[in-house]
């Protein structure tokens, strides 16, 4: 796989793109070429037409770039077809840990939240229901310090997702936890 430096004026979008981008997506994307540079490549064919990476065309174009870089595929017309398709559906059944993004999202300041494409309802949203999970903690309770000890059963101890939820709270408020 070779990547190229194409000229945008040389790119065609796909005309049957099933994938449509609001301007919600598109003000993500262009947030996000702006603060990460494009980190990935876009496909196209031999022709120039995008097979994956529309959206990011459309975003590179408003922030008047010039270039992008871009693969050229081999795939035939049906499989480029395939192709573009399977790219957006694969990303659309992937499923968040919410837990772990949370998390990873705490440890980020508010401007560089706002570049990753949750709008705050979401966010906060995403807060809430983390604390209903956890017995209604927020991060304004006061709680803190160490715990002398706590009784797992060994049926939890073995099971990896009460595990994680478990480290997550401990790593969320700053607890130091001794098992018994």
């Amino acid at each position: 796989m070779q990547v190229e430096t194409i000229r945008i004026e040389e790119l065609t979008p796909d005309p049957a793109n099933a994938r449509k981008h609001d301007e919600r997506n598109l003000a993500a994307i262009r947030s996000s070429l702006q603060a990460f540079g494009q980190q990935k490549p876009i496909v196209i064919d031999e022709r120039g037409v995008v097979i994956a990476g529309n959206g990011t065309l459309e975003a590179a174009k408003t922030l008047d770039w010039q270039n992008i870089k871009a693969v050229r595929t081999k795939l035939d017309s049906t499989q480029a077809v395939a192709f573009g398709i399977a790219d957006n559906r694969t990303a659309e059944l992937a499923e968040w840990d919410e837990m772990t993004l949370h998390s990873l999202m705490q440890s980020l300041d508010d401007d560089t939240r706002g570049l990753l494409g949750f709008s705050e309802d979401e966010l906060d949203k995403m807060v809430s229901e983390q604390s209903d999970a956890f017995g209604g903690f927020s991060e304004s309770d006061p709680i803190g310090g160490e715990v002398e000890a706590c009784t797992i059963t060994g049926s939890q101890v073995m099971d990896q997702d009460f595990r994680t939820e478990v480290q997550a709270i401990v790593d969320k408020f700053g607890l130091k936890v001794r098992y018994a």
